[in-house]
C-alpha cells in the first residue's frame, strides 16, 4: 500500500468537521465526494491510521471482490484500526459487507464489527441484483425524514440476513438487511451516492450526525 499513502481532496477549513473517506483501493470514491461535495462538505482521501482516528466521520466505501478487498486492508494495518473507532463510521456496499464477521464470497473473515454473515443469492434469482429496489422496516436517525419504501441503487451478489443489527430492509429472494447499525457504526448495503436526493439525504443525515 505504500504507492497509496495519504492522499488528500479539499482539505476542509480550520474548524470546520474532518470527513475521511478510507482510500485501501477498493472504493468508489470519485462518486462519493461528489455526493459529499453537493451537500457543501469536503472530504480527505486517507489511509493513514492517525488521520483516520482523527476524523469526525469515516466513510468505508467498497466495490469488488472480498477477499481482495481484505488482503488490503490486512496489508495496510486498517483491519484493525477500523473496529477500534470510535466517530460514526459508514460503510458502503462492500465496506458495510466487510464489516460484519464472515462472507462467503471469497470464505473472508471480515472486521467483526456487525454480528452476521454474508451470504450468497441462489441460482433462483439474477445475480448480481443490480438497478434500484425499495427500503423498509426503517430504524435509524440516519434515515430521518426519509420515508418508507424508497427506491436505492444497489449491485451485489451477497446480502447480509435480517438480524437484530438491521435498520432498513430490501426484498430479493429473501427480506434481508440493507441497512446495519452497531454502537457508532452503519452500513448501507444500497449506494446511497447514486440513489439520487433520497440517497443524499440519508448521506447527509450521516454527516450531521
Amino acid at each position: 500500500m505504500d504507492q497509496e499513502k495519504t492522499q488528500s481532496s479539499s482539505t476542509p477549513p480550520s474548524g470546520a468537521e474532518r470527513l475521511v473517506i478510507i482510500n485501501y483501493g477498493a472504493g468508489n470514491i470519485q462518486s462519493i465526494m461528489f455526493a459529499i461535495e453537493r451537500l457543501g462538505f469536503k472530504a480527505v482521501l486517507s489511509n493513514d491510521p492517525a488521520e483516520i482516528k482523527a476524523a469526525d466521520k469515516v466513510i468505508f466505501p467498497g466495490v469488488g471482490e472480498a477477499s481482495s478487498a481484505m488482503e488490503m486492508l490486512l496489508e495496510s494495518g486498517l483491519d484493525t484500526l477500523i473496529p477500534t473507532l470510535k466517530q460514526p463510521v459508514l460503510g458502503i456496499c462492500l465496506g458495510m459487507q466487510l464489516m460484519c464477521n464472515h462472507t462467503q464470497e471469497g470464505d473472508t473473515k471480515g472486521l467483526g464489527i456487525f454480528d452476521v454473515d454474508i451470504l450468497k443469492f441462489s441460482s433462483k434469482v439474477k445475480v448480481p441484483q443490480m438497478g434500484w429496489n425499495n427500503i423498509y422496516n426503517l430504524k435509524s436517525d440516519l434515515f430521518k425524514g426519509v420515508s418508507e419504501n424508497e427506491y436505492m441503487y444497489l449491485v451485489h451478489s451477497f446480502y447480509a440476513p435480517n438480524c437484530a443489527e438491521s435498520i432498513a430492509t430490501t426484498n430479493y429472494e429473501v427480506e434481508y438487511a440493507s441497512a446495519l447499525q452497531k454502537d457508532n457504526f452503519y452500513g448501507t448495503q444500497f449506494h446511497p451516492e447514486k440513489s439520487g436526493d433520497v440517497g443524499e439525504k440519508i448521506l447527509g443525515n450521516f454527516l450531521k450526525l
